[in-house]
């Protein structure tokens, strides 16, 4: 008789931990039940990289929203970590947790003067809004502006998370004024200034911003804000393809809605060589809203069928003109000369990169 192999013994041994493991299992709920913080930690553990544990530790969601009713901060902090792991990828276990009650006693948290605990409501809020389900009911629920203040005041971490989180409920039409209405404009620009271009969180931030900016009182935030159009200039130029894609949305979007308005702030950073690489580039939503915005930013506020081929060189002449009224063909040169300096800069420094890595 063959032996069953490995996969056949894998199965075998499988079969005879189940029952064992599953008895464990409920009793570390039953355990969670009785309110033992050590069970909480416990389920925090097995459901932190374990799918398969997410789902047969789902039935310790209620206890555990319970616990973090309770009050206590040790169990608190403990049946908030697990119910943050039971959630991560696991859609059903999401809804669960809204619909045993945690978002009130989260809210809570998301106020508190412990920045950790603060951060880690934060990081459930984030994980939670991931689902289409929760969505509306966190929007309802008065979230948006504690985590517009996490964004102002909370840990550097919090901050990430509130961004991410912001950008999740945004992705509801109606959150949009919501979100404006409690000024989150002013920290997102702080926040991408302090962090890396590249970086998901200044991704995220460009996503959000140029959501708002398709709103007036946005785009006035923006403008008033000191160094405003200049960060997101910056991520045109050094951001990541996806933080570049938003950037360019974002001041396309400023633009196409009062060009005489913003024409002028958007050619004073310096956008132009940033614009041009893109055009080649970039994506390709980049690029067409990159020659979108170029089209904008020209001298002629006429559509090409009126004006010369539109070539790029035309196009920064057509700036070049408007800049300073002179020279002409000079100016556009000296500009795409600097649009051809940037990038074999920006080409080098990659090269030093992968060096430094080699």
């Amino acid at each position: 008789m063959d032996s069953p192999g490995p996969c056949g013994d894998q199965l075998l041994a499988s079969a005879a931990e189940r029952p064992s493991e599953l008895a464990a299992l409920r009793a570390l709920v039953d355990r969670v039940r009785a309110g033992e913080v050590e069970a909480a930690r416990e389920v925090r553990r097995l459901t932190r990289a374990s799918a398969r544990h997410r789902r047969k530790l789902a039935a310790a969601v209620e206890p555990l929203v319970a616990m973090l009713r309770s009050g206590a901060p040790d169990a608190g902090e403990a049946a908030l970590l697990a119910l943050l792991n039971l959630a991560v990828r696991d859609e059903r276990n999401k809804i669960k947790i809204l619909d045993a009650g945690a978002l009130e006693p989260l809210l809570d948290y998301l106020q508190s003067s412990d920045l950790n605990l603060q951060e880690y409501a934060t990081a459930a809020i984030l994980t939670l809004s991931a689902s289409s389900t929760n969505k509306p009911l966190i929007s309802a629920s008065g979230a948006i502006p504690l985590l517009v203040k996490v964004l102002k005041e909370g840990n550097p971490q919090a901050k990430n998370d509130a961004v991410m989180a912001l950008y999740n409920l945004s992705t509801i039409a109606d959150n949009l004024q919501a979100i404006l209405s409690v000024q989150p404009i002013p920290p997102l620009i702080e926040l991408m200034r302090g962090g890396k271009r590249s970086s998901k969180t200044a991704d995220k931030c460009c996503a959000l911003l140029e959501s708002l900016l398709a709103f007036d009182q946005g785009r006035v935030a923006l403008t008033s804000e000191e160094g405003g159009v200049l960060t997101i200039v910056e991520v045109l130029e050094e951001g990541s393809l996806q933080g570049r894609e938003h950037a360019v949305g974002a001041l396309l979007t400023m633009c196409e809605s009062d060009r005489s308005k913003y024409r002028d702030p958007i050619l004073n950073e310096g956008a132009i060589p940033g614009l041009l690489e893109l055009t080649a580039h970039g994506t390709p939503k980049s690029r067409v809203k990159a020659h979108a915005l170029l089209d904008l930013l020209r001298n002629s506020p006429y559509s090409r069928s009126k004006m010369q081929p539109n070539t790029l060189e035309n196009i920064v002449s057509n700036i070049a003109s408007q800049i300073d009224g002179e020279d002409r063909g000079g100016k556009a040169k000296k500009m795409l000369a600097e649009m051809v300096k940037v990038s074999m800069e920006q080409s080098l420094r990659h090269l030093q990169r992968r060096a430094s890595f080699a």
